[in-house]
């Protein structure tokens, strides 16, 4: 069968830059390669977001380009992948006629099916959510141009219904990959040049509450670090509630993991944040800011804080602020 040429945006998070690379090792088996000139191409996928309005808003004026590209290449392909899609589902083919395929973070191993559905002279659509897929078997296809640093998704989904993010309701319940691909994943990286990875998972510092090996994220970043040749491990986005005292002493006494904790606050009030469903109150936070600093007396610290959250008063946010 001929080659053909997969041309991928990428929106969002890291965790969608993963997934980009995911998908293109799925299709790589199936005579697609990546190329980056749009023109080119005989399959295009939107990989999306949903976390922000702004993210779909800038999707669709895309897929209006894509359009006119489209008018010229009538045998073009056009997917929306992702968060985006999974929101939407079939509401997305319905609004976009430029759209053939749509399909969800959980159904990409689908891919070649659905595409053979689109040559067929239909629409191409899969959505449905699993609690097991990780996509720990598969050795994405590294497609960043810097070959120093790359991302590792350790898990996929949340079980955290925070008020404000519909990552459980676009990505699925918590599921952790084995250790043993996550440190296969980390060798091969070395192999191909690269020194840094930054381990990834919604809720990150969950890693391991649903696996059999008893291993969490303090024992995976051991095992990571000792890869040889590995010179800098991070890991992204911490919970407060989930921050043990163990990881951070890991963190501490080893040489390559870099002294960096992103651990989100989003409110400096109490009352917003139990509206936010963040299950921890400013002083909780305060409390684990303190003991990060004298375990980590060099770290950096970076977060997230959301400002003007429905039905905040001044004064609330004040509490931020401050």
């Amino acid at each position: 069968m001929p080659e053909r040429k997969l041309y991928i945006e990428t929106y969002g998070c890291q965790m969608n830059v993963v997934d980009s690379e995911v998908v293109a090792a799925i299709l790589q088996q199936h005579r697609y390669q990546v190329t980056d000139n749009m023109n080119e191409a005989d399959l295009v996928l939107v990989n999306t977001c949903s976390i922000r309005e702004n993210a779909e808003q800038r999707v669709r004026a895309r897929l209006r380009e894509f359009r006119k590209l489209k008018e010229q290449e009538k045998q073009l392909c056009v997917g929306v992948i992702g968060c985006m899609a999974e929101r939407l589902k079939e509401k997305l083919l319905e609004e976009e006629s430029v759209v053939d395929l749509v399909v969800g973070p959980d159904a990409y191993r689908d891919l070649p099916r659905l595409l053979e559905e689109v040559e067929s002279g239909q629409k191409g659509i899969n959505t449905i959510l699993s609690k097991e897929e990780t996509y720990g078997d598969i050795q994405p296809v590294r497609m960043d141009q810097n070959q120093v640093s790359s991302f590792v998704a350790i898990m996929r989904g949340c079980n955290n219904f925070c008020a404000y993010c519909v990552v459980p309701g676009t990505r699925g319940r918590e599921r952790s990959r084995d250790p043993e691909t996550i440190v296969r994943e980390a060798s091969d990286l070395f192999k191909k040049g690269y020194r840094e990875v930054t381990l990834l998972g919604q809720i990150v510092d969950r890693y391991g509450k649903d696996l059999d090996s008893g291993i969490d994220l303090s024992q995976l970043l051991k095992l990571i670090s000792s890869v040889s040749g590995i010179e800098r491990v991070r890991f992204l986005t911490s919970h407060p509630n989930w921050m043990t005292e163990e990881l951070l002493q890991t963190v501490a006494e080893s040489s390559n993991i870099m002294p960096h904790i992103e651990v989100p606050v989003q409110a400096g009030n109490d009352a917003v944040l139990e509206n936010m469903k963040r299950e921890y109150t400013s002083d909780d936070y305060r409390k684990l800011i303190k003991q990060i600093r004298e375990i980590i007396p060099n770290v950096s610290i970076g977060t997230d804080i959301i400002v003007g959250f429905p039905g905040e008063t001044e004064a609330q946010f004040m509490d931020t602020f401050d």
